[in-house]
């Protein structure tokens, strides 16, 4: 039984959600940032990925028109994969929803729910 417990216990560290400490210090900004402004309908969620063989953090589009943000390690705008007045974003990484892999829910807003 103690080993069953331990071994659940470290399963139950090695698998929680990658905590804020481990984000790259620019998007834990924009994470900041998101937190100081009013709660977004629908709201906020960052999302890591592997897309094109590297690690990407995704913005989803907040409302309307608003265009998405795809991000790399080193907070370089890549593209804005959907949103906008067509809803399809950018058009300079057209393949991200159907290329991207690897999805991880790093952050979201939960105040007001």
């Amino acid at each position: 039984m103690k080993y069953t417990l331990a071994l659940f216990l470290l399963l139950l560290i090695c698998c929680t959600k990658e905590t804020e400490a481990a984000l790259p210090d620019c998007i834990q900004s924009k994470i900041k940032q998101i937190e100081k402004e009013a709660v977004w309908n629908p709201p906020a969620k960052v999302y890591r990925y592997s897309y094109q063989g590297k690690v990407v953090y995704f913005f989803p589009q907040r409302c309307c028109d608003v265009f998405s943000e795809l991000y790399d390690e080193n907070c370089s705008l890549i593209c804005h994969p959907d949103g906008g007045i067509t809803g399809q974003g950018d058009g300079k990484c057209a393949d991200f929803f159907d290329a991207r892999s690897k999805e991880v829910l790093i952050w979201e807003d939960k105040r007001g729910q």
